[in-house]
């Protein structure tokens, strides 16, 4: 078995994924993942604490790289201004080094899992939190930055999936825009009563 060769991690994403696909996650074990990529169990381990974070690996750092993110952003721009802005950067960050393949691949991976999707929207949550704070953070109101948070990570969410339904074209920025701006005109409509 080649355990040392380059791309351990990327052999063991894709037989991971090939496998979820053809036969479930559930169904789907660690030894066979690693019998796939042509790997070790103990090489597995090396790179994911368990199956599921084939999937969601990285995840962790999310919340510090929105941080990041917003803390960098200039003082001057008020919340809807740092979403527009500050929402196709930090998309690029997250799926840095993911081709569309692979984020279609992973999409339907957790789209059959109800365990997964739970999983998806705890990220989800935790990029919510993360905003809400760096919002905090710039001055804004509670209120006002729970709302920014949740319009910021719903847009997010939908302009994402509105752009693998689209296989990626327009590209994810154009997307984002295009998302946010619909969010806009819906905001600024008059409500009937």
């Amino acid at each position: 078995m080649g355990r040392w060769q380059p791309g351990a991690r990327e052999r063991l994403e894709r037989a991971a994924l090939d496998l979820f696909l053809e036969q479930g996650f559930t169904e789907t074990t660690v030894p066979q993942i690693t019998a796939r990529a042509g790997l070790t169990t103990r090489t597995f381990f090396r790179h994911f604490a368990d199956k599921r974070e084939v999937l969601f690996a990285g995840e962790e750092s999310m919340p510090e790289q929105v941080a990041r993110l917003m803390a960098g952003a200039p003082r001057s721009l008020g919340p809807m201004e740092l979403i527009a802005t500050g929402l196709p950067p930090a998309a690029a960050a997250i799926f840095e080094g993911r081709s569309l393949d692979y984020l279609l691949r992973r999409r339907a991976v957790i789209g059959a899992e109800p365990a997964l999707q739970e999983r998806e929207l705890r990220k989800f949550s935790l990029l919510s939190q993360a905003m809400e704070q760096g919002f905090r953070d710039r001055g804004i109101d509670d209120l006002t930055a729970r709302l920014a948070a949740e319009i910021a990570v719903t847009t997010f969410r939908i302009a994402v999936t509105r752009w693998l339904d689209q296989h990626g074209d327009p590209d994810l920025p154009t997307t984002i825009d295009q998302t946010l701006t619909a969010m806009k005109r819906l905001t600024s409509s008059p409500t009937h009563d």
